[in-house]
């Protein structure tokens, strides 16, 4: 039987459940009711993972005309788009020597993927190559347009500077390089600053992400110090959103953002959370009339963030921007949804790591897709509807 103590201040009774348990339930389903934009919960496909791991195939670098086993030392932070019923996975691949070039491999089923035995985007002899060589090209995210052109963002490293690019495709195959996302932007002013991470608005539908334009202009978030935001016409020309005047930075700068004072921090790190170091964008952002859902990555320093996560420790977390204005923040998970737990994805090149950066809706539930401690490829599902 249940317990009610009642007190009454004239008209009114106040009633007062006496249940040890009750204010976890209702905070339980407050927290429930507060998170029910974002995108949970996710679980991992340990029968499964890791889903991809380092290969022998030799490649012909046309740079240095030797023979080299391109993806032998580590595979990590893919890419993932269907075509035809078909997951076609773009993942960063590393040689012996640390330079990287972007594989192809593919799946009917989501978990068993056959590679391609050539990289299908690298340094070559081009007007891309001062940009990356000798890093390579690393990280890439993927949409779609209405045409069926593929566009992809990745990182070219020469080695010292990271440089957002472009890159398209009608076929998954075979890419054009279209060389540096703001190279074109206010003269050319941040060609030559640190960028990366791009993850562009998009619609999700099943087995298709299409670039979503809001208010006439394509959009994306960028970023891996803090994440700031950019707009295009084309899908291949980009400028940076700067500060309205009077505007102030939300944090104060720290590491590459002190080159680029000037651009406005749509999501900034916090102190005393799982993401106090870093955040860096995630798979291509999902746009709804509700809200555009990002999904994130952040780093943690102990000293500053979570006291329970390891120093470096990358983690998984949700955003959610204004759908009209996708500079304005409106929600955001006060926790990860993801961190490192296994095995391979706690010992590696870099150790404690999960790096979200490929997501798709297949077979009618959510397959996101991600680096584990930079050395392999896992992923995680969810069943949540479209």
């Amino acid at each position: 039987m249940k317990h009610y103590k009642y007190f009454f201040f004239g008209n009114i009774s106040v009633l007062i459940l006496l249940l040890p348990f009750i204010s976890q339930n209702l905070l339980a389903q407050n927290l429930q009711t507060q998170n029910n934009w974002a995108l949970l919960p996710f679980v991992k496909e340990n029968q499964y993972n890791p889903i991809l791991t380092p290969g022998n195939s030799n490649f012909i670098d046309p740079i240095t005309k030797q023979s080299v086993k391109w993806e032998a030392a580590h595979v990590f932070n893919p890419a993932i788009i269907i075509r035809n019923d078909t997951v076609y996975m773009l993942y960063r691949a590393q040689d012996s020597a640390g330079t990287s070039r972007i594989g192809l491999s593919v799946s009917t089923d989501g978990h068993h993927f056959s590679r391609s035995q050539q990289p299908v985007l690298f340094p070559d002899n081009d007007g891309c190559k001062a940009y990356e060589w000798p890093g390579g090209c690393e990280d890439p995210r993927i949409v779609a347009d209405a045409n069926g052109t593929y566009y992809l963002t990745y990182t070219a490293f020469d080695g010292q500077l990271a440089r957002l690019m472009v890159a398209t495709s009608t076929d998954l195959i075979h890419w054009q390089k279209q060389g540096p996302a703001f190279a074109k932007a206010y003269s050319g002013k941040y060609l030559n600053v640190w960028s990366k991470s791009g993850a562009i608005v998009a619609t999700y539908s099943p087995n298709n992400i299409v670039a979503t334009k809001v208010n006439g202009k394509y959009w994306m978030y960028w970023g891996d110090q803090f994440i700031w935001a950019a707009t295009s016409t084309d899908l291949i020309n980009w400028q940076p959103i700067e500060m309205p005047k009077g505007m102030k930075p939300p944090v104060a700068l720290r590491g590459q953002a002190f080159n680029m004072p000037q651009l406005q921090i749509v999501l900034p790190t916090r102190k005393g959370k799982f993401d106090s170091d870093l955040v860096e964008s995630g798979p291509a952002a999902m746009y709804s009339p509700n809200g555009i859902r990002l999904l994130y990555n952040g780093r943690n320093i102990p000293a500053i963030g979570d006291k329970n996560l390891p120093e470096g420790t990358y983690a998984s977390g949700q955003a959610l921007f204004n759908a009209n204005n996708p500079v304005q923040l409106i929600h955001r998970l006060n926790h990860y949804f993801m961190k490192p737990t296994e095995p391979y994805e706690i010992t590696g090149q870099v150790n404690n790591v999960c790096f979200i950066e490929g997501l798709v809706y297949f077979q009618q539930k959510w397959w996101l897709y991600y680096g584990t401690a930079d050395s392999n490829i896992a992923v995680a599902t969810c069943n949540k509807p479209l």
